[in-house]
């Protein structure tokens, strides 16, 4: 049996009297690619940060390779690259100086997929990097963190401060660079569209709370948009399990419902007496329902 690459179980994270992760467990498996999706201040970060050891736990407790996280090993630590949110990169350096640096630390850097990069996603190493753009700063952040082929891949918003094209562009790159059986990526973003193209896994942190985890098909399958006609005027409240959102026009009605099942369609209709459509809805709209 393979062992999971992280390993979290029941976190609750306060910082005095306010309560930034609520009773989160979840795992990472090898191969996952695993989008984090939550808008600005639902605990994204906070997660990473209790994951990776950079902030202790008010409760539960999280192991990354078989380690408690706060007591990682430096063979441990090795096989992680982490990207934070606000780069710490020196700024003093020339994005090669930097390079070179963090090349110093790892016994297999990969010089050749490094310079490679640099030419693909035309980081301007040359360059000072207090002189760099956002956008160059974050793949030059990237780049730190891939060039030793971690076992595990964390991004934390790696790709906020680019434009949508770019945004698009970079991210196939880098998912193409960083795609392995054996490597785990998570990704934070509150850019729906960026998850929805790169995640197989996702999970959803609304109000500090894991909402959801799983397939990222499967929660498009369980999310849908129901549109119910009929002859006569439906009642205010439809009654339909697990409904989101709903509103009742005359013998019109549409209905946000997580947890569907498609038998559900034929029992709702026969008992509204009316027939009923399912829509599947974008990841996007997705989001926005889970979050009105």
């Amino acid at each position: 049996m393979v062992e999971p690459v992280v390993t979290i179980r029941s976190i609750t994270k306060r910082f005095g009297a306010k309560t930034a992760l609520t009773d989160i467990s979840a795992a990472i498996e090898p191969g996952d690619v695993i989008g984090i999706l939550g808008k600005n201040g639902a605990g994204k970060t906070t997660l990473l940060e209790v994951m990776l050891g950079f902030s202790p736990p008010s409760a539960g407790s999280v192991t990354v390779f078989g380690e408690d996280c706060l007591r990682m090993s430096s063979s441990v630590k090795e096989r992680i690259g982490f990207v934070p949110q606000q780069d710490e990169l020196l700024a003093m350096l020339t994005g090669q100086q930097q390079l070179a640096i963090t090349a110093a630390f790892h016994r297999n850097w990969d010089r050749a997929l490094i310079e490679r990069l640099v030419a693909e996603w035309t980081v301007p190493i040359r360059q000072r990097i207090q002189s760099m753009s956002l956008g160059e700063r974050q793949k030059l952040s990237v780049l730190t963190a891939l060039g030793h082929h971690p076992d595990l891949l964390v991004l934390d918003e790696p790709v906020a401060s680019l434009d949508p094209i770019a945004r698009r562009q970079f991210l196939r790159q880098l998912f193409d660079a960083a795609e392995s059986p054996a490597r785990a990526v998570l990704f934070s973003s509150h850019i729906v569209s960026d998850l929805e193209r790169v995640a197989t896994k996702l999970w959803i942190v609304k109000d500090g709370r894991l909402h959801w985890q799983g397939d990222a098909d499967a929660l498009k399958e369980s999310v849908v948009r129901l549109h119910v006609r009929s002859q006569e005027p439906l009642p205010s409240d439809l009654a339909i399990a697990n409904a989101l959102t709903w509103r009742v026009e005359g013998g019109y009605a549409t209905a946000a419902v997580t947890q569907w099942r498609p038998e559900a369609r034929e029992a709702i209709g026969n008992r509204l007496g009316a027939t009923v459509e399912v829509e599947p809805l974008s990841l996007e709209e997705i989001f926005i329902e889970l979050h009105k």
